[in-house]
C-alpha cells in the first residue's frame, strides 16, 4: 500500500496526463461514503496543483438513483473539470448517463468518470503508467482501425463472433476533451459497432459488468446484434445475465467493443479497471448513445469480458489484417 503523498503523486500523473489539468482550472470532484477516501486524494490533489476545488457528496437517500439529484447540476457552474470517484452500480447507469450528459453539454468541462474506484488503483496500478506510451499505442490501433468495416474475433474461451464497423470510428480514452469525458483509469481503444450486425458467440471468461469475476464463463449467441440465447453453468448467474438482457427492450443489442491498453490495469472484479487491462477484450450490450455513431438507447450498460483475443479485420477496399493473435497486437 502507498503512503498519502505517493498516492497524491500518482493521482497528479493521471489528473495532468489524462485531464490536462491545470492551475487555473475550477474543479468539482463527485464521491459518496463508499469512495470517500478516493475521492479525497484527488482533491487534494487538485488543491495543491492550485485549483479551486468543490467536493459533492452524492445523498445516499433513494439509492440507487435514477435521476440527478436536485441541484446537482447547479454544481457544474462555473466548473472546468469533473471527477467522478463514485461507487459503480448497475442500477444507476440512467443516473450516470444523465450526470455524463450534463457535465458534456457544458463544453466547457473535461471529464474524469470513474465509478468503482478504489485506493488500490492508485497504488502500482492502473494510475501510475507511462501514459506517452500508452497514447502512442492508442494512436496506432486506432489508425489500423481505419476504414475497417467488420471484425472477427476469436479466443480460446470459446468466442467466435463478427461485428459490423463500417462508419463506425474507433476512439480511445487515453486524454479528455470538452466534448469527450474519459475514465479514470484509462487505457482503450472502443467503438460502437453496428447495432444490428453481431453473428455469432461470445463467452466471457472474464469479469462482467458490476458481477465482477463470474462463478462459470457465460455463453452470449448473437443475432443480427442481439443477445438470443444466454448459457452458463450457474443457473443463478445465466437467470441473473437473463434479467440483465431483458432490462428493457433495448438492453440485449450489442453497443461496444473495447480493446484494453493499460499495462498497469489488473483483473480484480471492477470493469473500470478490468477492462483496461492489455490482452483482454470486452463486449457491451445496451447504451452506447455517448460514443461516435452510437444509436441505441437503454437503461443498462453491461460490458463482458474475455481474454486472449485474435481479431481479423476487414476494410472498405476488400484487404483483411490480423489485428491481433492471441492477445497479442500484430
Amino acid at each position: 500500500m502507498k503512503n498519502r503523498e505517493e498516492r497524491v503523486r500518482a493521482a497528479r500523473s493521471a489528473l495532468t496526463n489524462v485531464l490536462d489539468l491545470k492551475r487555473h482550472d475550477r474543479v468539482l470532484v463527485v464521491t459518496d461514503t463508499i469512495t470517500r477516501g478516493v475521492a479525497d486524494v484527488f482533491a487534494e490533489t487538485a488543491e495543491a496543483e492550485g485549483c479551486d476545488t468543490d467536493t459533492y457528496l452524492i445523498p445516499e437517500q433513494g439509492r440507487p438513483l435514477a435521476a440527478l439529484p436536485a441541484g446537482m447540476v447547479d454544481r457544474l457552474a462555473g466548473r472546468t473539470v469533473v471527477i467522478n470517484a463514485f461507487s459503480a452500480s448497475n442500477a444507476e447507469v440512467p443516473f450516470r448517463i444523465a450526470w455524463i450528459r450534463a457535465i458534456e453539454e457544458t463544453r466547457r468541462i473535461r471529464l474524469g468518470h470513474a465509478p468503482g474506484i478504489t485506493e488500490a488503483m492508485l497504488d502500482d496500478g492502473p494510475l501510475a503508467v507511462d501514459y506517452a506510451a500508452m497514447r502512442a499505442r492508442a494512436e496506432r490501433l486506432i489508425e489500423n482501425l481505419r476504414e475497417a468495416v467488420s471484425v472477427h474475433i476469436t479466443a480460446p474461451g470459446g468466442t467466435d463472433l463478427v461485428l459490423g464497423l463500417r462508419g463506425r470510428p474507433f476512439q480511445s480514452d487515453v486524454r479528455a476533451t470538452v466534448e469527450t469525458g474519459v475514465n479514470l483509469p484509462c487505457g482503450e481503444v472502443y467503438c460502437a459497432p453496428i447495432e444490428t450486425e453481431g453473428e455469432g458467440v461470445l463467452v466471457a471468461d472474464g469479469p462482467i459488468g458490476a458481477i465482477g469475476k463470474p462463478a462459470a464463463p457465460v455463453t452470449l449467441e448473437l443475432s443480427r446484434g442481439r443477445v438470443v440465447r444466454v448459457a452458463c453453468a450457474d443457473a443463478a448467474l445465466r437467470a441473473e445475465i437473463e434479467q440483465l438482457c431483458a432490462a428493457d427492450a433495448t438492453a440485449n443489442i450489442v453497443c461496444e467493443l473495447g480493446i484494453g491498453l493499460n499495462p498497469g490495469a489488473r483483473l480484480v472484479g471492477c470493469m473500470l479497471e478490468d477492462e483496461k487491462a492489455l490482452r483482454t477484450a470486452h463486449i457491451a450490450f445496451g447504451s452506447n448513445e455517448d460514443m461516435l455513431g452510437g444509436c441505441n438507447i437503454s437503461s443498462v450498460h453491461i460490458d463482458y469480458l474475455f481474454h486472449t483475443p485474435s481479431m481479423d479485420v476487414a476494410y472498405e477496399d476488400g484487404s483483411h489484417r490480423q489485428l491481433m493473435r492471441d492477445g497479442q497486437f500484430t
